[in-house]
């Protein structure tokens, strides 16, 4: 008996412990991150609704799957209420498969966390089955698969749970805890659901990579606008959307990053020093002040190729008749990606290729053109994935390679493309 109270002690001086640490650790960021939790049925299913509330004081969206297991164990309507999301239960449901399915679910997510992940659920996700919504979602996903267990001792230990958890670590799964401690079957050993805040922070962790850590990263993003008059310009759809996601996957790699933004709605990112600008001019001389200190640059913003010769001092008015004909002159603007890739000592030099067809080709014409060490190129074309989406689907070229990187969140695609830079420099030195 005192064995037991003194495993409930030192559990509930960890949850203290941890608690702690997490809220004045500045390393855990999921503010913005989409977090996909998963809830198999098990007595820890009751953490996930502390769990979901956890992650939303530290910024994150969460969604919730759950097996049919896990509702005997936790409402659907608890999780609901806390996610401010439906909960989603079935494979093949007519009210959800038109609006977010379960392939539009993996794409969503930046993160998906199974916890608690139960023995059958190691055993079915490590035989690649996909009968339900959350195995399915779990194969079709891009970003990483994070796996809290929590069942019995005697389960945890047994060889066949061990050879599951050891199938699903080396095809690429994160696996957290399980804790050992005191169970609800009253027996003590490994098994328990690891405490929710460490989750929290291990979760956190899995955004955080260090393969940048010590560089110094320069990211344009965003649209420019080329003057007509004072109060018109030319300009184009870019959303910013994709730089933005680059320089906060750069930032959580352990770089220093600059942004040269043009004008968007966007926040940001946490430890991102941000410098706004509006022409194709400004972008030029701001990257021209801070390359220098660059050792990776990526050029992503849609940068416009031509201004207007001479913008009028005021509004261009019509004549009398309400009728005006209105004929511009254009000049080149400077190649801002081509001036940073020629420069002597020149920063490894990213260049992202907006094209409508033929992306490979184009790309890797830009790539020669230019001398880039990379060429990222994305279908315009396709307004599902185009400026203002969510989401993309690139082809990445360099030199010796090309890769395609299928549909995914830009948050996702941005995560894997850092690791991609990371890997060649790491190969160049």
């Amino acid at each position: 008996m005192k064995t037991k109270y003194y495993a409930l002690f030192r559990q509930c001086s960890a949850v203290f412990t941890d608690l702690a640490m997490i809220m004045d650790n500045p390393l855990v960021n999921l503010k913005h991150r989409r977090i996909l939790l998963g809830i198999t049925g098990g007595i820890a299913a009751y953490k996930a609704a502390e769990l979901t509330r956890r992650f939303q004081d530290h910024g994150a969206d969460v969604r919730v799957i759950m097996t049919r297991s896990a509702t005997e164990f936790i409402t659907p309507l608890t999780m609901q209420a806390l996610s401010k999301h439906p909960v989603h239960l079935d494979l093949l449901n007519p009210d959800t498969e038109s609006v977010m399915g379960h392939i539009e679910l993996a794409r969503w997510a930046d993160l998906i966390l199974i916890a608690p992940a139960s023995a059958n659920f190691l055993a079915r996700f490590a035989s690649g089955h996909g009968d339900d919504l959350l195995t399915t979602v779990c194969l079709a996903a891009e970003c990483p698969v994070a796996i809290a267990p929590a069942m019995n001792q005697a389960m945890w230990a047994k060889t066949v749970t061990q050879t599951n958890r050891n199938t699903l670590l080396a095809r690429g799964a994160h696996i957290l805890g399980p804790d050992e401690g005191l169970q609800a079957c009253g027996e003590i050993g490994a098994g328990r659901l690891m405490a929710v805040d460490d989750l929290i922070l291990r979760s956190s962790e899995l955004f955080s990579t260090g393969t940048l850590q010590g560089k110094t990263v320069v990211i344009t993003a965003g649209p420019t606008r080329e003057a007509i008059d004072p109060v018109r310009f030319i300009s184009n759809h870019s959303s910013g959307k994709q730089g933005y996601a680059l320089a906060e996957a750069a930032s959580n790699a352990g770089a220093e990053v600059i942004l040269v933004s043009g004008p968007t709605h966007l926040d940001v990112p946490e430890r991102v020093h941000r410098i706004d600008v509006i022409s194709a001019i400004d972008m030029h001389d701001a990257v021209q002040n801070v390359i220098d200190r660059a050792d990776i640059f990526i050029g992503v913003a849609a940068v416009a190729d031509y201004r207007p010769k001479l913008a009028a001092n005021q509004k261009i008015k019509k004549d009398q008749n309400g009728h005006q004909s209105l004929l511009l002159e254009f000049v080149e603007n400077p190649d801002i990606i081509k001036a940073v890739a020629t420069r002597p000592n020149r920063p490894f030099t990213v260049g992202f290729a907006a094209e409508t067809q033929r992306l490979e080709t184009y790309a890797r014409q830009k790539l020669v053109d230019k001398q880039l060490d990379m060429v990222v190129a994305n279908n315009v074309g396709d307004t599902s994935i185009g400026f203002n989406a969510d989401v993309n689907a690139i082809t990445i070229v360099t030199n010796h390679t090309s890769q395609v990187l299928p549909l995914m969140s830009k948050r996702a695609l941005s995560e894997r493309l850092i690791e991609l830079i990371a890997a060649q420099i790491s190969h160049q030195g």
